[in-house]
């Protein structure tokens, strides 16, 4: 009886080995069949080849300025190597890091005003007895445009931080508010149903169930509310404030320095690109699991 079992065992060393090599060699093609991640080099060439229609425009921008336009022209469309220099003179002297910081201060303060409008579209869109009475409300004041209520809150709030802040408010709350209540319509009601048949309260169900569904569409809002809130705050700085980019650009017509003006669009854009860049990229380490980004 010894000597079977001990056949039977040298016979299984060998299959062991045969199938344990067959596994290596398995997994040793299925690595080489993925396609392996790209390198450092590789990515940096990849993000370097998007920039080339950039490239060409700025090339045709710089020889229509410095070839084709005359003097006087050359005022008013400066070349871009002369942008590049003012750009670098207003950051050395500190003018344009000082006036990015007091936009960005705004728009900081008045986005913690609007995050209100997360509670009040989860209100409005779990209780109908909620919604029936802030919807006429919100849908007379959405459809005006935040640069309408520029004139009123100058002379609400006089020309400062606060009338800034306050145009800035309405740019940022409207697009969370409506993001936020089609999220908490759009929860799989499986979901909820399922919870209640587990004893879940209410507010463990708003909480634990209707909120995380709704995140994606919530962040979608503040993604749109930012930007929005941006672009309003430029314009009312243009004319109610005694600092940032929208003063810098207005203060720069008066004195004809194109260069300046050009400048901060430059840094308006830039500056939100890396805003929305930097929430999706909180969107994707908090939320991997959704297609929003």
């Amino acid at each position: 009886m010894n000597d079977v079992m001990a056949g039977k065992g040298a016979a299984a060393k060998p299959v062991a080995r045969t199938t344990a090599s067959t596994t290596r060699r398995s997994a040793e093609a299925l690595g080489a069949a993925l396609p392996r991640p790209p390198g450092l080099a590789a990515r940096l060439l990849g993000r370097v080849r998007r920039l080339g229609l950039v490239a060409v425009l700025l090339l045709v921008w710089q020889y229509v300025s410095t070839s084709v336009l005359d003097e006087t022209a050359r005022v008013l469309l400066p070349p871009p190597m002369a942008i590049f220099s003012a750009a670098w003179e207003l950051m050395v002297s500190g003018d344009l890091w000082r006036h990015l910081g007091d936009s960005l201060k705004r728009e900081a303060v008045a986005f913690l005003w609007a995050t209100i409008a997360i509670p009040l579209g989860i209100a409005m869109g779990w209780w109908k007895a909620v919604d029936e009475q802030f919807d006429p409300l919100m849908e007379v004041l959405r459809p005006i445009p935040p640069l309408a209520w520029i004139p009123l809150s100058i002379l609400w709030f006089g020309i400062g931080d606060t009338q800034n802040q306050f145009i800035i408010f309405l740019g940022v709350f409207f697009p969370i508010l409506l993001n936020t209540i089609t999220g908490v319509r759009g929860v799989e009601p499986n979901l909820v149903r399922a919870a209640r048949c587990l004893g879940a309260s209410e507010w463990a169900i708003l909480s634990r169930v209707v909120l995380r569904a709704a995140l994606p569409q919530i962040i979608t809002g503040i993604r749109i509310g930012l930007g929005v809130g941006w672009m309003a705050l430029v314009a009312a700085e243009l004319v109610g404030a005694n600092s940032g980019l929208g003063f810098l650009i207005n203060d720069a017509r008066t004195i004809l320095r194109t260069d300046y003006i050009i400048v901060g669009m430059a840094t308006i854009g830039v500056v939100g690109l890396l805003i929305d860049a930097a929430i999706r990229e909180v969107m994707r380490r908090v939320l991997p699991w959704s297609r929003a980004m």
